[in-house]
């Protein structure tokens, strides 16, 4: 058992299904009390059951005071999981790149505003983004998704460097293919970049928990990942030379 989060009250958006659903069971199996956030209520609800947690369906960017409420009073854990894989070029409509802002970077933005002023009183609070690897590398074929995670990778980075002296810790997943919907939404895209490689859902919530326990800001549940950032870092041109013949190998594929 994880000390930390005995007993915590954790809140995990998105977590109907897939990596979410995977931290929920964890947090849970750990002995923490959960919030179970999904837009579908059915599922929400489906994993609220399973666990011992409560359902709190609905938008993920306005729940921390609900889920406050939920869990008397107070939020030790926030797992900043809901996302869209947002795929398409520059050229994907307004409305694509801004669910995908909202989402992936902005629903973040507006937990931390919300949980901040208590956790900083008190000295500690844990917040857990899943970022994904494409927001440390990229994604071919799907420009909404890559960018704005980056965001969501930056700004989990920022909170760290901000408020870790303060007592805040802060953890960002960022995991290449894992079997979910979204996966399997990718496309051609993520049969080839993603697919060979793909793990468990179980695999995301372990490493985090290998990650809590040893302190540790960045998880990547694939350790590959490491060396492909470093790659990147080094010699960007190299790096997206052999990124954009990747891109050349899906475009034939198509």
């Amino acid at each position: 058992m994880v000390e930390a989060v005995q007993g915590a009250g954790v809140v995990v958006t998105g977590a109907g299904g897939g990596i979410g659903a995977a931290l929920a069971r964890r947090f849970a199996a750990e002995g923490a009390r959960v919030v179970v956030n999904d837009l579908d209520a059915d599922r929400a609800k489906s994993v609220a059951d399973e666990i011992g947690g409560v359902a709190l369906p609905g938008d993920a960017s306005g729940i921390v005071a609900d889920a406050r409420d939920a869990l008397g009073g107070t939020v030790d854990v926030y797992c900043a999981n809901a996302g869209v894989g947002s795929g398409g070029t520059e050229a994907a409509g307004e409305a694509v790149w801004e669910l995908a802002w909202d989402v992936n970077v902005m629903a973040h933005v507006r937990a931390a505003h919300t949980l901040l002023p208590d956790w900083l009183e008190r000295g500690r609070g844990r917040f857990v983004s899943t970022v994904s690897a494409a927001g440390l590398l990229t994604m071919i074929g799907a420009a909404p998704y890559s960018v704005t995670k980056h965001g969501a990778y930056a700004f989990a980075e920022w909170l760290s460097l901000t408020y870790r002296h303060r007592g805040i810790k802060v953890h960002a997943i960022c995991p290449q293919g894992v079997r979910t919907d979204m996966l399997t939404a990718s496309g051609t895209a993520g049969d080839l970049v993603l697919r060979p490689t793909a793990i468990e859902p179980k695999d995301v919530a372990d490493a985090l928990f290998e990650g809590i326990e040893e302190d540790r800001f960045l998880i990547l549940p694939h350790p590959e990942v490491a060396g492909y950032y470093q790659a990147r870092a080094a010699d960007p041109d190299r790096w997206l030379t052999n990124m954009n013949h990747l891109q050349q190998k899906w475009e034939a594929a198509e």
